[in-house]
């Protein structure tokens, strides 16, 4: 599947990287918007920074090597969010809620639809 490089770098690197991009946004939109809708202000501009990194920095060819991306930095939202925002802020109405839902599925589907989206363009060029 992947070497040292992709699954250090690529998958662990990133996946924390994005992940606390998306933890300091949220500290960011406190300030400003209700805590039951921070989760959807963030999910644009980290849906948008995460295809870019995707894009830009982690370039999978690979079908399998975007589902292991994906799964590795589903597995890292979820135990970071568990760690420093369940257990460590302990939100009163909660944590896991649609918006959350739909961030991991996001997390996990977008690496192999960035691939599946090059693959057919790159067939059409063709």
């Amino acid at each position: 599947m992947g070497g040292r490089k992709f699954i250090l770098r690529d998958c662990i690197g990133w996946g924390v990287a994005l992940w606390f991009i998306g933890y300091l946004l949220g500290f960011l939109f406190f300030a400003f918007v209700p805590a039951d809708a921070i989760g959807w202000y963030i999910m644009p501009i980290g849906t948008a920074i995460t295809l870019f990194v995707l894009w830009k920095w982690v370039q999978v060819e690979a079908v399998g090597n975007a589902l292991l991306l994906g799964a590795v930095w589903s597995a890292i939202a979820i135990a970071l969010d568990y760690v420093f925002i369940l257990k460590l802020l302990n939100p009163p109405d909660g944590y896991y809620k649609l918006d959350v839902y739909i961030y991991y599925f996001l997390t996990l589907a977008l690496p192999p639809a960035v691939v599946w989206f090059r693959r057919r363009n790159t067939m059409e060029l063709r």
